[in-house]
């Protein structure tokens, strides 16, 4: 043989020890399976069952040898667990981002929201307190009482909204009586007031203006809800495919991808990315057919979020309210006299007294400087951040339809198909075997048997499935401005008249812009008997470095600037760092 000949040859045993050829298949060395043992010994440390030499490997089911092998079947058993760990852990990382995305600010509206109805409850207080101060102390009561129950209306609690507000005018209209048509006349009999709670209703005394609350509560609050509702299905359905328990035909065919290729000696093959693909489009099959139905829950949710203003935005609703129950109990003294006399008449008990007629001027129920607004910039809204958490979503909305590509290009894959693992051996091409995502399509897969959905992912599909149906059945109107691109009108943030911003003054003098800084701008307005909020807002003034007011109700607490107040509250309700 010449020298070049021989070379030649040399060359050859050498490639076809490295690609695991038939020439390679044949009986090891002794010490051929020590890198193995040693390799094994990191995941399994102290194990004893790791042959030192080649073995025939008559027990293995899954790694099964043409020749030796340097695998026990306990050491295959590991192996198949490590192989369903890392596809959890891959699994898992692939989701970090949409899973930290979908929880933070389910986190954060949630917060919003309780923020929102603690402003909107010390607002109410507040003009009680400071415009009918007679009744005030005992008008706090049913005001407490009317706002922890939106609360947890908003949490999910099985109330109705009718209710609360009934319940709230029919409680208040013993007082607005008391106080205001009969000033000076004794406290109603528990007969008396059993009465006028019935007559309320009867005779519409407040007008229009509970029908009115009741509407725009419950349109704001229901979407609110929904909103909410339909942030934690997402993060429950993250967490069920991040915690998935594969198949006892996944876990083999993960083995074989991953391990098997250990049992031959071949500690540095990687898999073939078709085969890989192949293996994951079965393994994944059931998770994959959440792909539609993800894709239905973004669109709806946004579909949600562009017809949460108005009527639909609780910010503007909630903030409104006080402005809505000042005019119901202006409404009944204007019209006291009629309604003295016919209370008189239907309850039996009052006293008819002369009603004397008094003008109120609008400006005389609330302060126009607390109702100021600045200028406000659009990032700085809910609204807006609800806008920025469906471009984020939408950027995952092909996360599941993804999922087998992702864990593929994260698990060393041999991208371009050449000298890699094909289960079997490695090769100097694969040729991968033509499949499609989807369980409906991997009867074909030889990888992966697929017998259907596990339950678990069909029960996430069908919540998803009514989640959609309760986001699009909520049939939300989409504000329209004359003039503009649906892009220009998405980022809008003005009030207009169809959005009855004005709530119930009429006059135009009273509107409230639902936007955050205006709760900025009366975090000093907080109620006084409010201390986990105060604590929260004070920790948060000292924290930087701004003067912290007297808790003193006597006292003139000096009133933060709007800067200030911008930096205190938008931090809590936005989530952004300082």
């Amino acid at each position: 043989m010449s020298g070049s000949g021989g070379a030649l040859l040399l060359l050859a045993a050498a490639a076809a020890a490295l690609l695991g050829a038939p020439a390679a298949a044949q009986p090891v060395g002794e010490t051929s399976c020590r890198p193995v043992r040693a390799a094994f010994q990191v995941l399994q440390p102290g194990a004893k069952w790791v042959p030192e030499s080649p073995v025939p490997g008559s027990d293995l089911q899954v790694c099964i040898p043409k020749g030796s092998t340097c695998c026990s079947r306990k050491m295959e058993e590991k192996y198949q667990a490590t192989a369903r760990l890392n596809m959890e852990q891959v699994l898992q990382s692939a989701s970090m981002e949409l899973k930290f995305l979908v929880i933070q600010n389910a986190a954060v509206f949630q917060e919003a929201f309780e923020i929102v109805v603690r402003h909107a409850r010390n607002f109410t207080n507040s003009m009680f307190r400071t415009h009918y101060q007679s009744m005030g102390p005992r008008a706090l009561k049913f005001v407490g009482e009317l706002f922890t129950d939106v609360s947890l209306y908003i949490l999910g609690s099985d109330i109705s909204v009718n209710d609360m507000i009934n319940e709230f005018f029919d409680s208040l209209f013993p007082l607005v009586y008391s106080h205001l048509i009969n000033p000076g006349f004794p406290d109603p009999s528990v007969e008396m007031t059993e009465c006028l709670r019935a007559a309320r209703r009867d005779l519409k005394v407040f007008g229009n203006y509970p029908k009115m609350m009741m509407t725009q509560v419950s349109k704001s609050l229901q979407a609110t809800r929904a909103f909410l509702q339909a942030l934690n299905l997402g993060i429950e359905v993250i967490n069920t495919t991040d915690h998935l328990k594969f198949s006892k035909d996944c876990g083999r065919a993960l083995l074989k991808m991953w391990y098997c290729s250990h049992c031959q000696g071949l500690l540095l093959a990687k898999p073939c990315a078709g085969y890989c693909g192949v293996v994951m489009q079965g393994c994944l099959a059931g998770v994959v057919e959440i792909d539609k139905h993800w894709r239905e829950y973004i669109g709806s949710l946004e579909g949600l979020t562009k017809g949460m203003h108005g009527i639909y935005d609780m910010e503007h609703v909630l903030l409104n309210l006080f402005s809505l129950v000042r005019d119901a109990i202006v409404y009944v003294q204007k019209n006291g006299g009629k309604l003295s006399t016919t209370l008189s008449r239907l309850c039996g008990h009052a006293q008819q007294r002369q009603y004397r007629s008094a003008n109120y001027p609008e400006d005389l129920f609330v302060d126009k400087k607390v109702l100021k607004v600045t200028h406000i910039e659009p990032e700085e809204t809910l609204s807006s951040r609800r806008r920025e958490l469906i471009t984020k979503l939408k950027s995952h909305s092909s996360f599941y339809s993804s999922l087998p590509e992702y864990v593929c290009s994260h698990s060393s894959a041999v991208q371009n198909d050449t000298l890699c693992w094909n289960g079997q051996e490695v090769v100097e091409r694969y040729s991968p075997q033509i499949t499609r995502n989807g369980a409906k399509t991997q009867p074909g897969n030889h990888e992966v048997k697929m017998k259907g959905p596990e339950p678990v992912i069909s029960q996430i599909i069908d919540k998803l499935k009514h989640i959609n149906q309760l986001l699009k059945g909520m049939a939300l109107p989409h504000r329209k401005a004359p003039g503009k691109t649906p892009e220009e009108e998405e980022e809008s943030g003005d009030c207009d008249d169809e959005d009855d911003c004005g709530g119930g003054s009429g006059n135009g003098e009273l509107r409230v812009r639902n936007q955050l800084r205006f709760l900025a701008e009366l975090a000093y307005d907080l109620d006084v008997d409010d201390a986990s909020a105060n604590k929260q807002l004070l920790n948060q003034q000292s924290k930087d470095g701004a003067a912290v007011p007297s808790s003193d109700p006597g006292s003139a607490a000096p009133r933060p600037s709007p800067a200030a107040a911008v930096a205190l509250v938008l931090p809590l309700l936005l989530g952004h760092q300082p």
